[in-house]
């Protein structure tokens, strides 16, 4: 007998996701802030859909959500309305939002004292990752409560890492995040140099991928942005939500951290030229602006 699961959110992320949790074999019920989207997701995955986060979460056994930010998980949770309102004793609560450590202590108190396990889960691998199943989910939390949904979790999360006590996970999101600026950035740099001394992005990638310059984003995105094409889904204005994020708990720990405080600013300067919705390769365009 499969599991019964809610899923709350369905953007570009949490759509596919919950999609391949019910064709895995999970029983699943979603909402969604815009209901008619809830119910597009129903009627394409043959599952169901509420008109509240806690008429979605009621008798599930695990609650997954993938919503905006700090303030979008807690208005999903708490309350009439919000899932702890319904989930039963034993249920498990996982948050794949990218958001503070803080919360997710916050959330994994509040589960704790109703007898719900808590998992905060932030995934990486994008929109064609959550598309294609294959994330990667870094877990803090509930070792326990882990090793009970993990098998829920490979529906959409090919890489599964348990990092530690509650936050440890969106805290390995943030050196996820601020990795990936730093590369961003290099790569940018490096084009714009090969552009104006004209050379062949083929040929140069070709030869410098292999090394030690070699990266994901080196490699997926080189053609991409030469061709000044910024369309791949994670976009500039969740990444600086997330850098936000990571630049507020270096500030908490008394870290300084000035190249991810320098790109995320470089970040600003995209959106002031309209590129808001543009992922986060785009910081060539603010160089050849």
């Amino acid at each position: 007998m499969s599991s019964s699961c809610a899923f709350i959110g369905l953007g570009v992320m949490g759509y596919p996701m919950a999609g391949h949790l019910q064709q895995g074999g999970f029983t699943t019920k979603v909402y969604n802030r815009t209901t008619a989207k809830a119910q597009k997701w129903a009627q394409t995955y043959h599952g169901e859909f509420a008109e509240t986060p806690a008429a979605a979460a009621e008798g599930a056994e695990f609650v997954m959500l993938c919503v905006g930010n700090d303030d979008d998980v807690r208005s999903v949770v708490y309350g009439d309305n919000g899932v702890l309102a319904t989930m039963k004793q034993g249920s498990v609560l996982i948050d794949h939002t990218t958001a503070s450590a803080e919360l997710a202590k916050e959330l994994a108190q509040a589960c704790h004292e109703r007898g719900i396990g808590f998992l905060d889960a932030p995934v990486s691998g994008g929109q064609q990752g959550a598309e294609n199943g294959v994330l990667t989910a870094m877990i803090g939390g509930d070792k326990e409560a882990f090793d009970r949904v993990n098998q829920a979790l490979t529906c959409y999360a090919k890489t599964r890492e348990y990092m530690g006590p509650a936050g440890h996970g969106q805290l390995a999101k943030m050196v996820n995040q601020i990795c990936i600026a730093g590369v961003v950035q290099g790569l940018s740099e490096g084009l714009q140099l090969a552009r104006k001394v004209g050379l062949d992005p083929d040929t140069l990638i070709n030869a410098i991928s292999q090394g030690a310059a070699g990266s994901w984003q080196m490699k997926n995105r080189y053609k991409t942005m030469w061709e000044q094409h910024y369309e791949h889904g994670f976009a500039v204005d969740w990444m600086r939500k997330d850098l936000k994020i990571a630049l507020s708990e270096a500030e908490r720990q008394g870290l300084s951290m000035p190249l991810t405080a320098l790109v995320d600013q470089f970040y600003a300067e995209v959106q002031k030229m309209g590129g808001s919705r543009w992922d986060t390769s785009s910081l060539l365009a603010r160089l050849e602006k």
